[in-house]
């Protein structure tokens, strides 16, 4: 019987990364030992010991933090899948690095080849890269105004009034004064990321990471998935997907427009996947990085839609259940 939900899938980016992150997994599902086990022989190094100890304090590094995320990411992926071999998503996005996991499910990249690109591109942006990033809780012309005058960049545009912004150091201490003085009762929170991303800080990055992208071969798509430079849709050629891709790295993740053309083709069930926030201790005492933005985009939208959070072995189970319950 076809199946007549719109479920979209959805991957948070860097910024949600804990030690600890999937070794609730492990414990349970074969499939997550698996993703972690090919991402060691991958990347070269113990992804177990990154993800789940730590102990060099190197998860919260770029050149690290990246293939984490992702290896994490799909790890709950594939252990949904275990429980729900059935489901299969009508579109995938992700926010910044999330992206590349939306187009492992869309079929565009295998999980080796994706967390290849993923370790390279975490290099260079920590190479090339310089600088920090802000969430403001202003509006996208408030944003830029300050950004303008200050030689930042807008970064990201989360929500109608939740906008990244990202330069230099001393800029954003500049810019931070300055909206302090205009908007006092407007919040702004520096994110842990060690570079200024999506802003032209990070062209040098880019160019270099093309020829990364050129190496790689992506395959057509079997579920749409979005792009954060466009806010739309990825064309399924692979030459298109590469140009998104280079884009990305230093023009704004459009999460807002994402999210509004997912509502607007239908989208009625979401499902995020890896990473988490908050101070719990452990998987279990986490919560998933971007609930709160889909859920003030649905209100604000004045839709609903169904939610799971698939970030944990709790958060899994519960999934599954729903969208068994679902189909019922």
């Amino acid at each position: 019987m076809a199946d007549s939900r719109r479920i979209l899938f959805i991957f948070p980016g860097q910024g949600s990364q804990y030690p600890g992150m999937g070794s609730d997994l492990v414990e349970e599902f074969k499939p997550a030992r698996e993703v972690f086990a090919r991402a060691s022989e991958v990347a070269g190094y113990d992804m177990e010991e990154l993800c789940f100890e730590d102990p060099h304090q190197r998860l919260d590094f770029t050149r690290y933090t990246q293939p984490a995320i992702l290896t994490h990411e799909v790890a709950c992926l594939q252990s949904l899948l275990s429980l729900v071999p059935d489901i299969r998503p009508a579109m995938a996005a992700g926010h910044s690095l999330g992206e590349y996991t939306a187009l492992v499910t869309g079929g565009a990249l295998s999980f080796e080849d994706a967390l290849r690109l993923v370790i390279r591109r975490a290099e260079l942006m920590y190479e090339h890269g310089q600088g920090r990033m802000l969430a403001t809780a202003l509006d996208l012309g408030q944003a830029r105004a300050l950004a303008d005058r200050h030689f930042c960049g807008i970064g990201g545009c989360n929500l109608p009034e939740q906008t990244v912004i990202a330069g230099s150091e001393r800029d954003l201490d500049r810019l931070s004064a300055d909206m302090a003085a205009k908007f006092p009762r407007k919040r702004a929170v520096r994110l842990k990321t060690a570079g200024a991303f999506h802003t032209y800080l990070m062209v040098d990055a880019a160019q270099h990471f093309r020829e990364v992208l050129e190496a790689v071969n992506f395959e057509p798509l079997t579920a749409a998935v979005f792009a954060n430079y466009t806010g739309e849709l990825h064309e399924s050629d692979e030459n298109s997907i590469r140009s998104r891709l280079f884009f990305q790295l230093f023009h704004p993740v459009r999460w807002r427009a994402c999210m509004e053309a997912a509502l607007d083709a239908g989208v009625d069930t979401i499902v995020e996947f890896g990473g988490g926030i908050g101070r719990g201790d452990g998987p279990q005492g986490k919560r998933p990085n971007l609930e709160s933005v889909v859920k003030k985009t649905l209100r604000a939208q004045g839709l609903q839609a169904e939610y799971f959070g698939a970030i944990n072995v709790a958060g899994i189970h519960a999934a599954a259940q729903g969208l068994q319950a679902q189909a019922t």
